[in-house]
C-alpha cells in the first residue's frame, strides 16, 4: 500500500444499497420522490434489483429482494444536497413525504445523530452545509436534506 494519497484513478460513488423489506411499497415511495426509475430487474429464485436516481444527481441506489444482508431501516446519513432547503421541503412535502422541519445543530458544526441537537429553523447565517431536514423511506432508512449554495474549494 503506497503512502502517497493521490491517485490519478477516478473513483466516483455510483450506487448505495439499501435495505427494505417490501419491494413494491418501496419503489412506489421513490416514485413519489419524483426519482427516475433506471433498471427493476427479476431474477430467478425471487431475485430482484430496482435501481432508482435523484434529480440530477450522479449517484443512485439500489434495493430489491437478495440484494443486502442489511436489516431494513438500518441505513441512515443519506444526504441529499439542495440548494433551497425550504423548496426542497415544500416539495417533499406536497409530495406526500413527512419531512421534519427545517432545523441547523446547536453546535454548527455538522448535526448530531438522530434528533439530538436539533435547534429550529434555518441557520441563522445561513450558511453553507447548515441547513437540514430529515425524512426517512417506509423501513425506515434516514435521509438528510442539507442546504449547499457554494460548495467548499475542490468539490
Amino acid at each position: 500500500m503506497s503512502n502517497n494519497p493521490v491517485t490519478s484513478q477516478a473513483m466516483k460513488l455510483e450506487v448505495v444499497v439499501i435495505p427494505v423489506a417490501d419491494v413494491d411499497r418501496s419503489k412506489d415511495f421513490y416514485k413519489t420522490l419524483g426519482w427516475r426509475l433506471d433498471a427493476d430487474f427479476p431474477g430467478e429464485n425471487g431475485f430482484r434489483v430496482v435501481q432508482f436516481t435523484p434529480p440530477e444527481s450522479q449517484a443512485s441506489i439500489i434495493f430489491g429482494k437478495g440484494v443486502s444482508l442489511a436489516e431494513p431501516g438500518s441505513v441512515q446519513g443519506l444526504y441529499l444536497i439542495v440548494y433551497d432547503i425550504e423548496a426542497a421541503r415544500a416539495e417533499l412535502v406536497e409530495r406526500g413525504v413527512e419531512v421534519s422541519e427545517v432545523f441547523h445543530d446547536i453546535d454548527g458544526i455538522f448535526h448530531h445523530a438522530g434528533t439530538e441537537g436539533r435547534v429550529p429553523g434555518p441557520d441563522p447565517k445561513r450558511g453553507d452545509y447548515a441547513s437540514y431536514a430529515s425524512f426517512s423511506d417506509p423501513d425506515g432508512n434516514g435521509w438528510i436534506l442539507q442546504e449547499v449554495r457554494v460548495r467548499l474549494p475542490g468539490r
